[in-house]
């Protein structure tokens, strides 16, 4: 099956932002530029994927995130991306910042409060694509899980557009001697490009505009996929440049679609897209498949982990590597095998180091962690 954007105006607006711009022409330079090995290497040790930095520790897409995830050994460190309404990337998991940043408590942005229907779902509250980037940096990050995690860095700490991550890393890099890579998801692509702010054009924009970003490794993912598919017809196959295509599977959730597909009324669920026919399908336009880590090993009636699905072994047959998301240190994301009685928001770092090393027992080719530095010790 083959999903189609919707038709209309949200539909030419997207495709205007692959198709069209100096950006993408200039593109073959960046797609041909010097292919630099990736840990994603199937030969080599599995990647580790710093979960928006070290979000564990750290308020999520903060340069401290990520400057304790490079710290921690990263191989990469995530950036979702979003757009302002002057056409800027930034650093966000989702358009709406009304948990992760301090603007309600701004009373000059106070009639900024409103409501969006984005992807199927309403959201109330206060959205990056209302705001100017000059704004956004009057803002400052807090904490997503406050009980959980605490508080002690709200306030302390900027948002941060795309192009300042990349200097961010390209730094590190140079400073430490090594490669750091960059994984960019695309989030809510079609909504974005119904508001006339389509995303994939201002990243292949960016991404060439950077030395580093045109040899280092970069590997972009998205829930969505026609955007991929979009791209890899423009970038062709590359060691350095690596698509991904994100799913959430397994119980409930197979039945869930894409929301480019549920937008064009496409039929494709994610259920279908990890078996082993359409791991097929995807192989023809990405390079990775990232499940949710409980398609990878589920978990049974108690809680504990159940035997593990066939897809890894689907997923390598059809020549994708397989990175799992998202691995965490608290006990109410750990399976009931790893748990340690502490109450289910206390870290539990033998039990998620423990927990992590099952997984990885699969073959899996990489992982998404919050806590780089328990990630690390259980890749070893």
């Amino acid at each position: 099956m083959n999903p189609i954007y919707p038709a209309g105006a949200a539909r030419r607006l997207l495709l205007r932002g692959f198709a069209s711009g100096a950006a993408l022409a200039a593109w073959p330079g960046l797609a041909g530029a010097q292919k630099t090995a990736s840990r994603l290497d199937r030969k080599a040790a599995p990647a580790l994927y710093a979960h928006r930095g070290a979000s564990a520790l750290y308020p999520e897409h903060t340069l401290a995130a990520y400057a304790k995830a490079i710290q921690d050994g990263a191989d990469y460190v995530e950036p979702d991306l979003v757009c302002t309404k002057d056409g800027v990337l930034v650093a966000r998991h989702e358009n709406a910042i009304t948990d992760t940043t301090d603007v309600a408590s701004r009373p000059e942005f106070a009639r900024r409060k409103t409501r969006k229907t984005i992807d199927g779902q309403a959201h109330e509250g206060w959205f990056v694509s209302d705001f100017s980037f000059a704004e956004l940096k009057t803002l400052r990050a807090v904490e997503r899980l406050p009980k959980m995690r605490g508080a002690a860095h709200d306030g302390q700490f900027q948002l941060v557009s795309l192009e300042e991550m990349i200097d961010f890393v390209a730094a590190e890099s140079a400073a430490r001697g090594r490669s750091i890579g960059l994984i960019p998801e695309l989030k809510h692509s079609t909504w974005f490009a119904g508001a006339g702010l389509a995303l994939e054009e201002r990243l292949v924009a960016t991404l060439n505009g950077h030395a580093y970003t045109r040899r280092a490794p970069v590997t972009v993912q998205s829930f969505e996929t026609a955007n991929l598919k979009a791209l890899r017809k423009l970038l062709g196959r590359s060691t350095h440049i690596r698509l991904a295509q994100l799913v959430i599977a397994g119980g409930r959730s197979d039945a869930l679609r894409p929301a480019d597909v549920a937008l064009a009324n496409g039929s494709l669920t994610y259920g279908e897209m990890v078996s082993a026919a359409g791991l097929r399908e995807v192989a023809r336009y990405a390079d990775v498949v990232a499940p949710i880590s409980r398609a990878v090993i589920p978990l049974g009636p108690d809680e504990r982990l159940a035997a593990p699905t066939t897809l890894v072994v689907d997923a390598h047959r059809a020549g994708l590597q397989v990175v799992a998301w998202t691995f965490r240190p608290e006990n109410a994301f750990l399976a009931a095998d790893f748990r340690d009685g502490a109450g289910p928001n206390a870290r539990n770092e033998a039990g998620s180091i423990a927990e992590m090393r099952r997984y990885l027992e699969t073959g899996i080719d990489g992982l998404f962690s919050d806590d780089t530095a328990l990630a690390r010790k259980a890749i070893g």
